[in-house]
């Protein structure tokens, strides 16, 4: 099919103003990040990031758990990792009939909280994450990127976690496989100078 010329030159003009807008639409979702600092690590309160939602909350109030991997790198301005990224991993399940939220974070030293909301059990997560900054120059400008996605087996069967049975954590996941949800990757430019304190902790020294 020919485009005539003035066909043309609509689509270019709305490739050029597509181009314009993502990266407004990256900032916007950059913001919403809510990265706070405690002179040591850094921690993010994505506001506009509700994971016990859509597809998820239909297979919790089904019964089966959702798994998810959340990630926090901390990059300089050629996108090369500054520090080990931090990468968590939550199991979450939810009680029918009370109707509350219980969620797992693993590790090596596994943590459980129950009877919590949905926004109550998104914020423990997120609060539970932390970015070691230690040796990073607080006067320069990195890039945070944080990223969050559903999990399967196979991100439950990376280390074995003393009292937890990560059969009995996979079975609970349920048979029916979930596509993959993304949340992300959200990017934000600061400065560890320029990041709020969270209240109670001091600067670093």
């Amino acid at each position: 099919m020919k485009f005539r010329p003035r066909d043309r030159g609509i689509s270019r003009r709305s490739w050029l103003l597509a181009g314009l807008t993502a990266p407004l639409f990256t900032a916007r979702a950059a913001d919403s990040l809510n990265v706070r600092y405690d002179g040591d690590t850094i921690r993010v309160a994505p506001s506009n990031v509700h994971f016990l939602a859509g597809k998820p909350l239909e297979r919790l109030k089904d019964g089966s758990s959702v798994a998810y991997v959340a990630t926090l790198d901390l990059l300089n301005e050629s996108r090369i990792s500054m520090v080990p990224q931090q990468r968590s991993r939550f199991v979450v399940s939810y009680a029918l009939w009370e109707e509350k939220f219980s969620v797992t974070q693993l590790g090596r030293t596994s943590r459980t909280v129950e009877g919590l909301s949905a926004l109550a059990t998104e914020n423990w997560c997120f609060d539970s994450m932390s970015l070691s900054t230690l040796g990073i120059p607080t006067d320069r400008y990195f890039w945070l990127r944080f990223d969050l996605r559903t999990g399967g087996p196979a991100d439950l069967e990376e280390d074995g976690l003393p009292g937890i049975s990560i059969s009995t954590l996979i079975g609970l996941l349920g048979r029916k496989k979930m596509d993959q949800i993304h949340w992300g990757p959200l990017e934000v430019r600061v400065r560890l100078a320029d990041l709020p304190r969270i209240a109670g902790r001091g600067t670093r020294g």
